[in-house]
């Protein structure tokens, strides 16, 4: 485990390697890209097997939620960053006239990356990418929990930078206290709204900009208008992927009293398609990721009526996918964020139901509506704040970088994906050039006589 003094004597290697002006150089960004690049492509098959020792997590599965989403956002940062870091000209105010403005990019400096167990290689390398294209060093903080995924992370990432411009510092909750104690000029974290009040408060100490990408309570209504196979097909899918642990899954469901049997019978029909009678046996179904989680979870089960699922299976950290049929709102299930394989529902009647179930919640990092009712999904989607969402499907908006991706309130703060992660971990420094052949005299003392005529001239400014 590095001691407090390793950590230090790294932070500064890469606050002196920064302060060199290496990483400011565009062509070494992107160099830096296509390397990234190359040595994800290459251990693509080991990526995989690294996350089925951790979560048993399917191959497809991996590729689709891991790996591609990586290699499509590299591939966008190498093509854009020329376009992305050229100095932005904005319309100049009368009040400089002559003069021209400018937005300068540059990157904050020494930048520490945080990240979870759940998608352990993803959401290492997504944040990565925006990092060294706004020209950062980096240090990464991998989770313990996915020990397999953490060292190759380590090995690749080891074998392809130099320890001055990016590196990983594995180790448990200790070495992240250790790490926070360091001065750093960006954090990005993601993980539990408890950590993220840790974090925050320790960047505090030192000023330092943080993005939180947290979660929440994730409502899914589902009226009677809805398709429901459709709707049942999709959100089987959104819920079960990772065996549920993911930050934009669908934590409940709202479904209309309408609707609530025939919808019931679709979603089991939908569970046994996607992983059979029993999913134990399934190949393309994940493991719980320890048994701290798996306990946590397996006592929800006892908050509602079991539908379908509710088997466990200690030793291989097996949860069945699992519908619970209108779980009290006082019962634990319901207090805090599952992050697992147990899909409540709950049904209402009127868009009043609505309300004052889902306002008992902090703002969620995810909302989705299932309805062919355009005005009462619009009028939803207005009515509550939220990181992002989807109609008629779920966690979709995480794959299109054009999207900002990130949480409101207790669900976050700050957004990535894309040009935004170019953005996130870009200072935007605004620049004036004023030019030397006019000088208006009217803003220099003596100011005798000039108030009435500056209130003239500051109503068509």
């Amino acid at each position: 485990m590095p001691t407090s003094s390793t950590i230090y004597t790294l932070t500064e290697k890469q606050k002196k390697f920064f302060a060199s002006g290496k990483t400011k150089e565009i062509s070494f960004r992107k160099e830096s890209l296509k390397k990234l690049s190359t040595v994800i492509q290459k251990n693509e098959d080991t990526i995989c097997d690294a996350l089925y020792k951790d979560f048993k997590k399917s191959k497809f599965e991996s590729l689709a939620t891991e790996v591609v989403l990586v290699v499509k956002e590299v591939q966008l940062a190498i093509k854009n960053i020329d376009r992305w870091t050229n100095p932005k000209s904005v319309r100049a105010s009368l009040l400089n006239f002559p003069s021209k403005d400018f937005i300068y990019s540059e990157p904050y400096g020494a930048v520490l990356i945080l990240a979870p167990w759940n998608y352990p290689y993803q959401l290492v390398i997504a944040p990565l990418i925006g990092a060294i294209t706004a020209g950062n060093t980096v240090v990464i903080k991998p989770s313990e929990l996915t020990p397999a995924t953490s060292a190759l992370l380590e090995k690749m990432i080891s074998e392809t930078f130099t320890s001055d411009y990016i590196a990983v510092v594995q180790g448990d909750k200790e070495v992240s206290k250790k790490l926070l104690k360091q001065k750093w000029d960006y954090i990005f974290f993601t993980g539990s709204v408890k950590v993220g009040k840790i974090i925050a408060e320790a960047a505090a100490k030192h000023l330092t900009p943080v993005t939180l990408e947290l979660g929440g309570k994730n409502p899914c209504i589902i009226d009677d208008t809805a398709k429901l196979t459709l709707s049942a097909r999709r959100i089987v899918w959104g819920k079960f992927v990772n065996a549920g642990q993911t930050c934009i899954a669908p934590d409940y469901l709202l479904v209309h009293k309408n609707i609530e049997t025939d919808f019931i019978k679709e979603l089991q029909k939908e569970m046994i398609r996607a992983y059979g009678e029993n999913p134990k046996t399934s190949k393309d179904f994940p493991r719980i990721i320890n048994t701290a989680n798996f306990e946590r979870l397996s006592a929800f089960l006892k908050d509602g009526k079991i539908i379908v699922g509710g088997v466990t299976d200690v030793e291989n950290l097996y949860i069945a996918p699992t519908l619970l049929q209108n779980p009290s709102l006082e019962n634990a299930v319901m207090q805090e964020e599952i992050f697992g394989p147990i899909l409540p529902i709950i049904t209402y009647s009127t868009e009043a139901d609505l309300e004052k179930i889902i306002l008992r919640y902090e703002k969620p990092l995810a909302f989705y509506v299932f309805s062919e009712n355009y005005s009462f999904a619009e009028k939803i989607l207005k009515k509550f704040s939220f990181g992002g969402g989807a109609t008629n499907d779920v966690m979709i908006q995480f794959v299109n970088h054009r999207l900002p991706f990130g949480g409101v309130g207790s669900s976050g703060m700050g957004a990535y994906h894309g040009k935004y992660s170019f953005e996130t971990f870009s200072h935007k420094k605004s620049i004036t050039r004023k030019g030397t052949w006019l000088d208006i005299p009217f803003r220099y003392a003596p100011y005798k006589r000039k108030v009435n005529l500056f209130k003239k001239i500051s109503k068509w400014i």
